[in-house]
């Protein structure tokens, strides 16, 4: 077996935690209570047809960046084809490959997993993507080294296949490393910036990012002040003049940090050029 299919065996059969977003769609689908999942997992799901179990697996076996990580690091610059992906979706259900679920009762339960549910998982992976030995370069000077697999994970986005975008994180990766103002958060924080709003190049990305700075500080302000009462009795409940409500702080600290992000950034671009 090869280094690969091992790595994605592994990967496939290494226990995962049933989310409530999957035991919601079991309890709501299939009128189950609340505890009943484990058993439904693996009494009723092989009996299911093969697009239930996709809609039922598909949350706990679509490949996150830190996924994506673990293939990255093992292929480096090198790719594999996407007419090769049949044939190791094939040998993985031939295998069998066996899922271990955990529910909430910490209970493990095994369930043997189907072509649809395999074949998503190698198809989210990105291995047919490359990373140009420029951008390689660059990731491997970045410290720790523990960051490099995700920054792998980073640099074989399809966002950056065209190369005047693949240049913001070439840039991003060169300018921060040299002034020492390098996180790990940020560059993953300037993919998800990249993947929502598509900047043609650095230019465009700088271009936005005093607007999106005033929105959010804005936003800031006003969560920062006391929200008006619609009554004076719901006033007076939270006593009278004295507003003893709490700010939503995780809220407001989210803001924060994105604004802090955008600034670092700015920062790195604006010096940079």
């Amino acid at each position: 077996m090869s280094k690969l299919l091992e790595t994605l065996a592994a990967e496939l059969e290494r226990p995962r935690d049933v989310s409530v977003q999957v035991v919601k769609h079991l309890e709501r689908t299939y009128h189950l209570e609340h505890d009943d999942a484990g058993r439904f997992l693996v009494e009723e799901l092989p009996k299911l047809e093969d697009y239930e179990h996709d809609l039922i697996l598909s949350p706990l076996f679509t490949p996150r960046l830190a996924d994506q990580a673990v293939f990255a690091e093992l292929l480096g610059s090198g790719s594999v084809p996407r007419d090769e992906w049949p044939a190791l979706v094939q040998q993985l259900e031939a295998r069998p490959t066996r899922a271990q679920l955990v529910t909430n009762d910490s209970r493990t339960h095994t369930i043997t997993l189907r072509e649809v549910t395999i074949e998503r998982y190698v198809h989210r992976l990105r291995l047919d993507a490359t990373i140009p030995e420029s951008l390689s370069g660059l990731i491997d000077q970045i410290q720790p080294a523990t960051d490099r697999p995700l920054l792998k994970a980073v640099a074989r986005r399809a966002v950056w296949e065209i190369n005047a975008r693949r240049d913001i994180f070439a840039r991003y990766l060169a300018s921060a490393h040299s002034r020492n103002l390098y996180r790990l958060a940020d560059a993953i924080g300037l993919l998800d910036l990249a993947e929502s709003y598509k900047p043609a190049d650095v230019t465009g990305l700088l271009a936005r990012i005093p607007h999106w700075l005033e929105l959010l500080e804005h936003e800031i302000n006003t969560a920062q002040g006391p929200k008006p009462f619609f009554s004076q009795q719901v006033q007076e409940s939270h006593g009278g003049e004295r507003d003893q409500r709490g700010q939503d702080a995780l809220r407001l600290s989210a803001k924060e940090n994105e604004a802090a992000f955008l600034g670092r950034l700015q920062h790195v671009f604006q010096e940079e050029r």
